[in-house]
């Protein structure tokens, strides 16, 4: 039963990640941000079709990052930061790893400037 559980929630960050990987839909994301836009609104700073931006915006959607409704004959995005936010938790894991991989490579480079001082000291 568990490993079901965990399956769901990859194939939900799988979708998450596959949504962000695309640097328009990040730009969109960014977008969102700012508040509710119409497809038209997102479409003006790219150079592409509005059905485009549409497919962009459903890849959102699906992915659980934007939610969208019908507001008289406007679709407005509108940005949803759950599923972003479980994708950063499933980051934050990371942070401590990264965090011993600078100290050892603070630690490097401190013994790096030790020995070219030294060197230096004895020529």
């Amino acid at each position: 039963m568990e490993a079901i559980g965990y399956i769901n929630r990859q194939s939900s960050l799988d979708a998450v990640f596959a949504a962000l990987a695309d640097p328009t839909r990040r730009a969109i994301l960014s977008r969102l941000a700012e508040g509710e836009a119409s497809v038209n609104e997102i479409a003006a700073p790219f150079e592409m079709s509005q059905p485009a931006v549409s497919r962009h915006l459903k890849v959102l959607e699906r992915a659980g990052l934007i939610e969208r409704e019908i507001d008289q004959q406007r679709r407005p995005a509108r940005l949803k930061a759950e599923k972003m936010a479980a994708a950063v938790a499933w980051l934050e894991e990371f942070r401590a790893f990264w965090a011993g991989s600078f100290d050892q490579l603070d630690d490097v480079l401190v013994s790096m400037k030790l020995a070219e001082k030294k060197e230096a000291k004895d020529e």
